[in-house]
């Protein structure tokens, strides 16, 4: 996990794939008012849409499956993703 507080990371907004397979949609990294710490703001495009957060470290760490290393989340689209929520 990423500790340093001071520099601020970076990531790009658009679509990303979950490695479970769910697609999301990132707007980009805010900070807990407390903890001061890097979250990544997103929002699932699928239900009901709904906006979450997940630490920055966590969100772009690589997890292994069946013995492979992958990305968490992977970029898919840096465009900006157009739903109607109606």
């Amino acid at each position: 996990m990423n500790k340093d507080l001071t520099t601020t990371p970076s990531i790009t907004s658009g679509r990303y794939r979950h490695y479970k397979g769910s697609d999301y949609e990132v707007f980009g990294l805010v900070r807990h008012s407390e903890t001061e710490e890097w979250l990544v703001h997103y929002r699932t495009l699928y239900g009901d849409f709904s906006h979450w957060v997940r630490p920055y470290a966590m969100f772009t760490e690589e997890v292994v499956i069946d013995g492979v290393a992958q990305p968490r989340f992977a970029l898919i689209n840096d465009e900006a993703v157009i739903i109607n929520d109606q």
